[in-house]
């Protein structure tokens, strides 16, 4: 057995020990500490915080980071996939929203057991994962973009819970972005025998789960039942992730970076694993938990340690990913077309602006009022439509065309500014230029927002060059960035700012507060640049043929690469900017185009432009009526919309 890991554990736990005591140093001494944690001293109020607060909240960090690395450990075994942990499978999200919806709707069930509730929207997020992920033989990519588009649907419910409810569930705001902090024993009480039972269970598994190593044939040749076997040990990293999460909310990434980094440091035996990655999952976030209650005397508001643990898993997961072995890790294959070429384009680009208009003007007309469906012609109300309506087309046509550029740059179907992280670094840049320059304009916040989208892309070429910008690869590189984004949205929204509920508002994709000036603004801006991306219509029709047949017809193929991506980054900017980061439009008009037979790059770019527009009037329209008086922003209906084109084609990934 080596000892290197385990001497790193050591100094992990010396390290650990180190923080504490210099944060007890605060707090009367390690002397009077000790003290408090046994009893609490009458009238002194130091002993009190030690006892009822202090000790409580290490404990706490310590069986949580412990109990999801476990979980982490459990679920990279069954599946065969480093990347499987509660954070990327869905688990960790379904809990979150089972426990919201609980509150909201149904508080009696959180008194019949807080877990219970965690634990069966936990074990729906990875039920929906392995559903979709079955066919394809639990496939290591095909179960991470699902997690990633649960996620995503988990997130968009829980948004409109937020947006609804905002005072209700104001102060889970914090505690579902992982708040450790404790007012007593009754939470460490609560999770210490959940966790102990967990290892327990999992070392009777121990020898059946050594099996899952080999291939199917050859565990089944040994007698062991690998359905039951894997839905047992699944069954109880759900439960753990579960209780965790219906007590401190959503901590992210241990589940993930403990296993991962104590096999990269050499522990191969599965026990040595278990007991290992719970030892280091403990470690990596109490660790983190005392350098947060640190460094907060310093920052300007209180950062969630969860949100911490995921803003610092999500590099690790880009340094991860060229390590990951994939099927087929060569260059990108050329896009196929996916539907028969149209015989006339042209006479079908006209019948979809057709549709366009007519659904504009029923989007603008026709509708829930006071006396229910009715022709609405009173100018009043049509006056505050038509900015939204113009601007949701708007946004349409700009991600469609920057999801067309780069499915046919990168020669990957799957490509789109949301799923490839785009969308959600220029949103990240965003954020930060309101909360940190003093009130920026729209020319500033557009600036910011496309360098945002470059600094994106940049990880994206840096990371995937030498692979040939191979299609897996770089959508879990976009994974990662959108892990990093949802860190950074959970550290503001948990702020407290003022400014917070417009940033939920903008997250969501909601086009309410949209004026006139800005509707043409953007309209203009979307013109402009749809004019400007047509002329690169023949390197589209070139880049997928390959890097030799492009050179061969006189293309510059790095500098076509970098005007291409400069185009992207700056229509990613624009929408954005206005309907927010996640909506899927990208992905899916570019293939609706490629499905109705557009398939040369001209008359695609201007078939998807109509079809992305079309959708997210559509998508406006119908987030005006489905809760009427109601409203739900038209961002989260364009997910919902794209997410579930997105699951059906990760059957043909």
């Amino acid at each position: 057995m080596r000892l290197a890991p385990w001497m790193g554990l050591a100094l992990l736990g010396l390290l650990m020990l180190g923080l504490a005591i210099t944060s007890l140093s605060d707090q009367g001494g390690s002397a009077q500490a000790w003290r408090a944690l046994f009893a609490v001293t009458p009238g002194d109020t130091t002993s009190l915080v030690l006892h009822y607060v202090w000790w409580p909240r290490l404990a706490m960090a310590l069986l949580a980071g412990g109990g999801l690395a476990l979980a982490g450990v459990l679920m990279q075994q069954v599946l065969r996939n480093p990347l499987a942990a509660p954070s990327t499978l869905g688990v960790a999200s379904g809990a979150n929203l089972a426990l919201m919806a609980a509150t909201l709707m149904a508080p009696g069930l959180l008194v019949l057991g807080r877990e219970w509730v965690a634990l069966a929207g936990g074990s729906l997020g990875m039920g929906l994962v392995m559903a979709l992920a079955w066919r394809q033989h639990l496939a290591p990519l095909v179960v991470v973009l699902a997690g990633l588009v649960v996620n995503l649907y988990f997130g968009a419910l829980a948004l409109v819970l937020l947006l609804f409810h905002q005072e209700e569930l104001k102060g889970l705001l914090i505690w579902g972005a992982g708040a450790l902090a404790q007012d007593g024993w009754n939470d460490a009480a609560f999770l210490a025998p959940r966790i102990a039972l967990g290892l327990l269970v999992s070392l009777v598994l121990l020898q059946p789960l050594r099996t899952l190593a080999l291939d199917d044939a050859s565990a089944t040749s040994l007698g062991v039942r690998l359905k039951h076997l894997r839905l047992s040990a699944l069954g109880l990293a759900i439960f753990l992730t579960a209780s965790v999460v219906s007590v401190v909310g959503v901590i992210g990434f241990i589940g993930l970076a403990a296993p991962n980094m104590v096999r990269l440091a050499g522990v191969r035996g599965l026990a040595a694993r278990l007991l290992a990655s719970t030892l280091l999952g403990a470690l990596l976030l109490t660790i983190t938990d005392l350098l947060l209650q640190s460094a907060n005397v310093w920052l300007p508001t209180l950062i969630p340690t969860g949100a911490a643990t995921a803003a610092l898993g999500a590099p690790l997961l880009l340094w991860l990913i060229p390590r990951l072995r994939l099927n087929g890790d060569g260059p990108p294959r050329a896009a196929t077309g996916l539907g028969p070429r149209h015989p006339a384009p042209a006479r079908l680009a006209t019948g979809i602006a057709l549709a366009l208009v007519i659904a504009m003007i029923v989007a603008l007309y026709w509708g829930q009022g006071n006396q229910g469906w009715q022709w609405l012609t009173n100018w009043e109300i049509l006056q505050w439509r038509w900015p939204r309506l113009t601007t949701a087309a708007a946004s349409g046509v700009l991600l469609a065309l920057a999801g067309t550029l780069l499915q046919r740059l990168t020669a990957n179907p799957m490509a789109s500014p949301e799923l490839l992280g785009i969308s959600s670094g220029s949103a990240m840049a965003l954020m930060a230029a309101i909360f940190l320059l003093p009130a920026p304009g729209n020319l500033t916040l557009l600036a910011a927002g496309t360098l945002g989208a470059l600094a994106s892309l940049a990880v994206l070429v840096l990371l995937n060059r030498r692979s040939g910008l191979h299609p897996e690869r770089l959508l879990l590189t976009g994974v990662a960035i959108t892990a990093l984004f949802d860190a950074v949205r959970a550290i503001v929204l948990a702020s407290g700012d003022p400014r917070g509920q417009l940033i939920l508002a903008w997250l969501s994709g909601s086009t309410y507060y949209v004026e006139a000036g800005i509707a043409l603004a953007v309209t203009a801006v979307a013109l402009i640049l749809s004019l400007a991306t047509l002329p690169f219509s023949r390197w589209l029709d070139i880049l997928p043929l390959g890097a030799a047949s492009t050179q061969a017809l006189g293309i510059r193929l790095n500098r076509a690469r970098l005007w291409l991506l400069l185009l992207v980054a700056l229509l990613t900017a624009c929408a954005t900017l206005v309907v927010g980061p996640l909506s899927f439009v990208g992905l899916l008009a570019p293939h609706m185009a490629r499905l109705l037979g557009f398939s040369r790059a001209f008359s695609q770019l201007i078939s998807a432009a109509l079809l992305g527009a079309l959708l997210m009037v559509v998508a406006d329209w119908l987030g005006r009526q489905l809760l009427f008086p109601d409203e739900i922003p038209a961002g989260i209906i364009a997910s919902l919309i794209g997410g579930s084109f997105f699951l059906w084609r990760l059957r043909k990934l």
